[in-house]
């Protein structure tokens, strides 16, 4: 068999998807990325971290139910399948862009962190980074799912041993005078200082922070026994987001005064600052580290599988179709590896500020894959004549309702002169994608 005839090897299990499903939900939007929703909404944040949570519920459902019903077919190759060539070009390039910039800054971030601990220039370590990531990426599935594995561990144990220490102050468990948790709650302005306004200005940055939950339908293909698997990583969506967002802030906000976050530093780190736990600062640049990683570990592989199924459906260069003998498409990777310290090297010319800037462009382009997910949906729904036995309730209501509220969002966001730099680069994106889009379609027309 020929290499450019290899499919994707099954590499990941069940305890990888799951990990890859949390990792995606939690990284520097909660660790660092909370202190901006505080700012803008106070202790009622938690509502729009609830109502985001719901919505990517409806994301998520949608994704699964079409990833049974069409196996093999990850997300690119499900847009393709129901709304056409040109559309899934636009989605897939626009994903592999999201991915490549997000990647780029977490290897800078990452580079930064270790900084911390390490008298070296931030252009050498951040490029340590990027090859280590790169060469796991490099090699089976299952090394990349195992990292992933144990990045998402890291993580997730230290928000639980937050929740736990927290509410033992909390409930005077462990006794402290620092604490006031009722003062700190309806203090301040109150619970919610500014009102519904507040809340749904911090709903925009919370759906931000959820991106990246949809790379399990980037790892379908690449998932044994995902029939059972799937259904049961989707049910935990809300689960996950109250034990690992909405416990969190309500502890941050119950420990300390929420209008005390300065978005200098994670409150997570104020918090432990305020408590004095020794070794609280490297504690948490060594968490901060794993969530940089962890996301630069999920771009690497979330770029290359985009090329590698935009190879297979025509909307990219056949050569990112081909696989090593390992399973993994290493053209994709390298591509992907190529712009990465393109970007490292801007980041070290301009002293990431023009990286800062544009890193308001991921928050437009993941509204616009999750909004071309929901329309799949419908649209293969209605041609589908058996439905799996996991499917989106309340069809079409459900899907009609996240599709309005994510397009209100994403108008919003482009509206918002706070967004100018991210809302002018990403429109330019999607013109220059739209019109190479047509020209590719008439491209292929010709050739056949």
């Amino acid at each position: 068999m020929q290499e450019n005839q290899k499919e994707l090897k099954q590499g990941l299990s069940g305890r990888h998807v799951q990990f890859i499903a949390l990792a995606g939900m939690i990284g520097t939007g909660i660790f660092k990325g909370s202190a901006e929703t505080l700012q803008k909404a106070g202790p009622a944040v938690v509502f729009a971290y609830l109502a985001g949570g719901l919505l990517l519920l409806i994301v998520m459902t949608a994704l699964a139910e079409m990833a049974l019903a069409h196996p093999k077919h990850n997300v690119q190759m499900l847009i393709h399948k129901a709304m056409g060539s040109r559309s899934a070009f636009v989605t897939g390039w626009l994903y592999w862009v999201n991915w490549v910039i997000v990647t780029t800054v977490e290897i800078v971030a990452a580079g930064s962190f270790l900084q911390y601990w390490f008298d070296m220039p931030l252009w050498v370590l951040s490029l340590i980074c990027g090859v280590l990531i790169i060469a796991i990426n490099l090699t089976q599935v299952k090394n990349y799912g195992e990292l992933e594995f144990w990045f998402a561990g890291i993580k997730i144990t230290t928000l639980i041993l937050f929740i736990i220490l927290g509410a033992c102050l909390i409930f005077g468990i462990v006794p402290s005078s620092a604490v006031s948790p009722a003062e700190n709650l309806t203090g301040n302005g109150g619970f919610m200082p500014f009102g519904l306004t507040g809340v749904a200005s911090a709903f925009l940055v919370v759906v931000f922070s959820y991106g990246g939950a949809e790379l399990v339908g980037v790892a379908v293909t690449e998932t044994k026994d995902v029939e059972k698997i799937l259904p049961r990583v989707i049910r935990g969506t809300v689960f996950r987001v109250i034990t690992f967002y909405i416990f969190p802030i309500l502890i941050i906000c119950a420990l300390i005064p929420w209008n005390s976050v300065t978005g200098e530093v994670s409150p997570f780190v104020q918090v432990f600052d305020m408590l004095h736990i020794p070794a609280a600062a490297d504690i948490m640049n060594f968490v901060l580290l794993t969530a940089v990683l962890s996301a630069a570990n999920s771009g690497i592989y979330a770029t290359s599988r985009t090329l590698y199924s935009m190879s297979r459906s025509g909307e990219a260069p056949a050569k990112f179709g081909e696989l090593s003998n390992k399973g993994v498409p290493r053209r994709g990777i390298l591509m992907t590896s190529i712009f990465i310290f393109l970007g490292v090297l801007v980041a070290y010319l301009t002293e990431s500020r023009a990286l800062n800037l544009l890193m308001q462009i991921p928050g437009f382009t993941i509204m616009i894959v999750w909004l071309a997910i929901c329309v799949s949906q419908i649209i293969l729904r209605k041609r589908s004549t058996e439905i799996p036995s996991f499917k989106v309730w309340f069809f079409p209501f459900t899907t009609i309702f996240a599709i309005v509220c994510f397009s209100i969002i994403f108008i919003s966001s482009l509206l918002n002169t706070e967004n100018l730099v991210g809302s002018s680069v990403c429109v330019g994106i999607m013109v220059i994608l739209i019109v190479a889009a047509f020209i590719h379609d008439k491209y292929k027309k010709q050739s056949r």
